[in-house]
């Protein structure tokens, strides 16, 4: 009875209170981004994965564990007249909910725990928006890079699935875990907070037998070969309040000092990228790898072997072409500054069609970084600018939230941003 008369206590007052240098320039960094981010790739998973990920903790789960199969993010808004007051108590609701889903256990307030209670290595991440930061009266410390991201020519976006002042990252083994614990959450936290949207996804999950297997997108594209290390080799790349020189948690993050109350956090993008299956349909897999740049069977670029091979940018064929053409995925997509590396975490949609159309199909993208205007940003103006994948894609919503650092004992989620 104590935790329910405080929820409802939590739920009231609700209103209160040179091209050829570049090119060799480029093949260096990839090669050192492919050293790191291939190799830690394959070594994340382990042949025996725990079934429940740790809540407490300075940083949140969700970021650099291995990524489960089955996802959802659900994007919410305050209501209006929320203040700082309103922001902390939807974390003390979420902080105690969180906690108990990710430990195999029903919130409070869940009338079904049976389904909470298979462990399926639950992972929650609360993400905020610019709109909290409004919210909480905190517009002074809000990082400069926590804005829309630039108009991209590419871009279409669409009304459905604008930038909410809250993100949930909700990821597991199990689809019903996901379901169950979206449900909870967001009912949960009602009126503090009311659902926008909702976006799922999937990626194959990762087995004993196939413990380092890559994404592949329904383009049956391998996506994501070069990521940063995940070992804190790379942590200024990701985390905010990263030291550069050891990788842990000091004062610096990728040589600037952590936005007020955001060390041990991060930021995340998430574009939605419809993908029209049916004209890729119609190009022959000699087009479709010239259009990546990489083999599908093995992900290598057309000048190697093997995924993690670099890709040789100055290759010709007989007649003198390029052998990976210069607006391929894989070249524009290539790292060109030491620090232009994001950690992917995508997953694929499948939606039911509208009516009259064969499918409606794509890559919900997601990505983390220690800052999405110098890392994400310049890579994705060059694809906006000229990839041939743009064919056959089109982004339909984009978004930029701060990742909360993690609670430690005792604390709710963003205690240190709202105290």
């Amino acid at each position: 009875m104590e935790g329910l008369d405080r929820r409802a206590v939590l739920r009231t007052g609700l209103l209160a209170g040179g091209a050829g240098a570049a090119a060799v320039a480029a093949t260096h960094l990839a090669l050192e981004a492919n050293r790191a981010g291939v190799g830690s790739r394959a070594a994340a998973p382990t042949a025996v994965r725990p079934a429940v990920l740790p809540f407490r903790g300075s940083r949140q789960s969700g970021v650099v564990d291995a990524p489960q199969p089955f996802a959802a993010f659900v994007g919410l808004d305050l209501p209006e007249g929320a203040t700082r007051l309103t922001c902390r108590r939807l974390m003390r609701v979420w902080t105690d909910d969180i906690e108990r889903l990710m430990a195999a256990r029903g919130p409070l307030t869940d009338l079904e725990p049976e389904l909470a209670a298979v462990p399926s290595r639950l992972s929650v991440t609360v993400a905020v928006g610019p709109g909290f930061y409004a919210a909480a009266g905190l517009d002074a410390v809000r990082p400069s890079w926590l804005a829309p991201l630039p108009a991209f020519a590419v871009d279409r976006l669409n009304r459905d699935w604008p930038q909410t002042d809250v993100l949930l990252q909700i990821r597991a083994d199990s689809p019903v875990s996901v379901a169950h614990a979206a449900r909870r959450l967001v009912v949960g936290a009602e009126p503090l907070a009311v659902q926008r949207w909702v976006q799922r996804g999937f990626r194959e999950p990762l087995t004993d037998a196939r413990p380092g297997m890559p994404f592949r997108n329904l383009f049956g594209q391998v996506d994501g070969t070069v990521q940063p290390a995940t070992d804190g080799s790379d942590d200024r790349l990701v985390w905010l309040g990263a030291d550069p020189a050891t990788g842990g948690d000091g004062a610096e993050a990728a040589g600037t000092p952590a936005p007020k109350g955001l060390a041990g956090g991060t930021s995340l993008v998430i574009r939605r990228i419809a993908m029209n299956l049916d004209t890729w349909d119609q190009i022959d897999r000699a087009g479709r790898e010239h259009a990546v740049g990489r083999r599908l069977g093995s992900g290598a670029p057309l000048t190697g072997r093997l995924e993690a091979d670099l890709p040789d940018l100055a290759a010709t064929d007989d007649l003198g072409f390029p052998v990976i053409d210069p607006v391929s995925h894989v070249r524009r997509a290539m790292p060109t500054e030491p620090h232009e590396r994001i950690l992917r975490a995508p997953y694929s949609y499948d939606d039911p069609p509208a009516p009259g159309q064969r499918s409606n199909c794509g890559l919900v993208f997601v990505s983390f970084q220690a800052d999405p205007v110098r890392q994400f940003v310049p890579i994705q103006q060059r694809l906006a600018e000229a990839d041939l994948l743009n064919i056959w894609t089109t982004p339909l919503s984009s978004g930029v939230y701060a990742v909360l650092p993690g609670a430690q004992a005792g604390e709710d989620l963003g205690a240190a941003l709202l105290d």
